[in-house]
């Protein structure tokens, strides 16, 4: 581990840039980052910049971008460069659970009766030791930031997982901010009573720097309008954000998304609610969708698209391949000024056999996927931009790559902006100005 003092020849995202950096013939200047303490102290445009095609596009020498001077200055030589990433929605609770159980079926009602069934074999040890390997591949992987759902299936009883995951929060403090969301049925909100227990113990599980959010599994399957507002009733209630599971299937008949956008509105609803999933949303004829789309943009909420697991999970068929995807409008999404978020979501569990807790995973899936252009200098900000699931609490912090935001950095040896993200794996993390 070595202490920095600058990092040089930044290549940064455009999304991070102030509109008045330097360009020339369309390219952008590299940057040089400026480190006070464990925070960012500045960024400037480098003093050389030199508008070449391989500023542009060719990798940097792997050897020279890690060569750490004397001065304690790292220069990258035109490295493509994050703010550490976030993983806005995972399961850790489930993780590493798949080769372990014998037969899972294709399609998530089939998944979640597999893991119904591995519930009997969690814990404590368990838990702690599956939820363990994901943080150190997350920690390994630059992520910063890891927003975790817990399953929670009773309604008078908070999960073994809940409370194993809080202590994990507490000592990956240092390294990985750990948030988590109670996944709870619908169905468990369908009385105001118990909505409001639930709510009350998951706001009184909350750790002074570790916020947890109340979550529901919102499903045509056990789609309860009335259930939905006592959700959202309790959550303002006991002042919770809601980081919910909506329309994950490809039913154009689901309500989830259009009923949450109607919900918030109605009720001026304080908290953050995140949104993930929302796969049914593009088999919704054109300008239904879109009409969704434009609520969704007054009410202010952010979706949490899932790549990897969605194309597992959605239009599955043990004998057929696939014709679907399962991705939600993120292109219309993102033109209207709606946060977008890509997440690992399940890893090695029966709803997804793949997996790392790399954020670039689900980035070099949803990229073809949803065929989005500029890759790194727009869509990296979908891995990156932790405001957009914060709550609104949270707003005077500042923003990543600024001044006064911790020096948490990610620098990718060999990749380049035209084939971002691909060759992505080789990297160098960059936590509180030490180059680990």
């Amino acid at each position: 581990m070595k202490a920095l003092q600058k990092i040089t020849h930044a290549r940064l995202p455009l999304w991070s840039l102030p509109a008045s950096w330097p360009q020339q013939n369309g390219a952008l200047a590299l940057a040089d980052i400026v480190f006070l303490g464990h925070k960012i102290d500045h960024i400037t445009p480098s003093a050389s910049f030199d508008n070449t095609t391989e500023w542009k596009t060719a990798a940097p020498s792997p050897e020279a971008a890690f060569c750490v001077s004397a001065e304690h200055v790292l220069d990258v030589q035109g490295a493509l460069v994050l703010p550490g990433l976030l993983d806005a929605h995972t399961h850790i609770d489930k993780t590493l659970t798949l080769g372990r159980i014998k037969d899972v079926k294709p399609g998530l009602l089939n998944a979640i009766q597999a893991m119904m069934v591995d519930r009997a074999r969690w814990s404590e040890q368990d838990i702690r030791s599956r939820a363990s390997k994901a943080l150190q591949w997350a920690q390994a992987a630059g992520v910063t930031h890891l927003r975790t759902h817990c399953d929670w299936w009773e309604p008078n009883t908070t999960p073994l997982a809940w409370h194993v995951i809080k202590d994990l929060a507490l000592e990956w403090q240092s390294s990985i901010k750990v948030s988590r969301s109670a996944l709870i049925p619908l169905t468990l909100f369908k009385e105001q009573e118990s909505a409001n227990a639930l709510a009350k113990a998951v706001s009184q599980s909350n750790a002074s720097k570790h916020r947890a959010s109340l979550g529901g599994f919102i499903h045509t399957s056990n789609w309860d309008p009335q259930a939905l507002k006592h959700l959202f009733e309790a959550a303002q209630r006991f002042e919770l954000d809601l980081d919910l599971h909506v329309d994950e299937e490809l039913n154009p008949k689901a309500q989830g998304l259009q009923s949450i956008a109607q919900l918030v509105t109605q009720m001026q609803f304080k908290g953050r609610v995140v949104c993930g999933h929302t796969c049914a949303l593009a088999q919704k004829p054109q300008a239904e969708g879109l009409t969704i789309l434009d609520q969704v943009a007054q009410s202010g909420l952010t979706l949490v698209t899932l790549p990897v697991t969605n194309l597992l999970l959605q239009d599955a068929s043990p004998d057929r391949t696939p014709k679907l995807r399962g991705m939600t409008l993120v292109k219309e999404a993102r033109a209207r000024g709606i946060p977008v978020l890509m997440g690992s979501d399940n890893v090695q569990d029966p709803f997804c056999a793949m997996g790392s807790y790399d954020p670039l995973e689900a980035m070099i899936i949803g990229t073809p996927m949803g065929q989005l252009g500029q890759a790194f200098d727009v869509w990296s900000e979908s891995i990156c931009q932790t405001a957009w699931i914060d709550s609104p609490s949270d707003a005077a912090q500042p923003r990543v790559l600024a001044p006064g935001s911790t020096a948490n950095l990610v620098v990718f040896k060999q990749a380049n902006t035209i084939g971002f993200p691909s060759q992505t794996h080789p990297r160098a993390v960059v936590r509180d100005a030490v180059l680990l």
